[in-house]
């Protein structure tokens, strides 16, 4: 009797721009964790381990032609993410509504979560010292086992109740909003620098 495999959870990833427009944002992402006053209050009043724009700054496409750069980038891939997870488009859009900078000192970390009101959420890696913290990707049926034994420990990655994925510079990862997942703490004395984003669909 053959296996079928069901309901698979699909994570992009895409190598994206070059490698001057990597440093380009580099330097803007620093520029803003100087800069951004009412970030950094938010960061300090949350115990947040370095900086984030999350709570700050909503339109860093608008502000900087670096951010507008790789907008366009990932326009790109969420579109073609939507083809190949085979979503009926007809009468809606993707849209950018959310795009933030994260930088993680040595220890910083992430805690396991969604991205509640968007379809598709992502991350693209500006720099990835050695040591820094994987993404770790969570089993969304994980609630429902019940009883289920644990998996072997040579289970094939698709068998297993946690993936834990390597960034990597230039690169982005996509997956859809509703998987949860969890930054592990950097390892490295050198900060994780990455910018998060959400797509909400739009009708057109």
């Amino acid at each position: 009797m053959a296996l079928k495999s069901l309901f698979p959870t699909l994570v992009k990833e895409a190598a994206i721009g070059t490698d001057s427009l990597r440093a380009e944002l580099e330097a803007v992402c620093w520029l803003l964790e100087d800069e951004d006053t009412a970030g950094n209050d938010w960061c300090d009043e949350q115990g947040y381990d370095g900086y984030t724009s999350y709570a700050s700054l909503d339109d860093l496409p608008e502000r900087f032609p670096e951010f507008a750069a790789l907008k366009e980038l990932l326009d790109d891939q969420a579109a073609a993410f939507a083809k190949e997870l085979h979503w009926d488009m007809g009468g809606f859009h993707l849209e950018l509504d959310a795009l933030w900078v994260n930088i993680l000192g040595e220890g910083g970390s992430h805690s396991g979560h969604i991205h509640p009101g968007s379809v598709i959420s992502g991350t693209y890696y500006v720099a990835v010292p050695d040591g820094a913290g994987t993404l770790k990707m969570e089993d969304p049926r994980l609630t429902f086992m019940m009883g289920a034994p644990q998996p072997e420990d040579d289970a094939p990655e698709a068998a297993r109740r946690f993936v834990y994925l390597e960034p990597k510079e230039g690169h982005a990862l996509f997956w859809e909003s509703w998987l949860r997942h969890e930054v592990m703490p950097n390892r490295s004395e050198d900060p994780r620098v990455s910018i998060s984003f959400n797509y909400a669909l739009v009708r057109d």
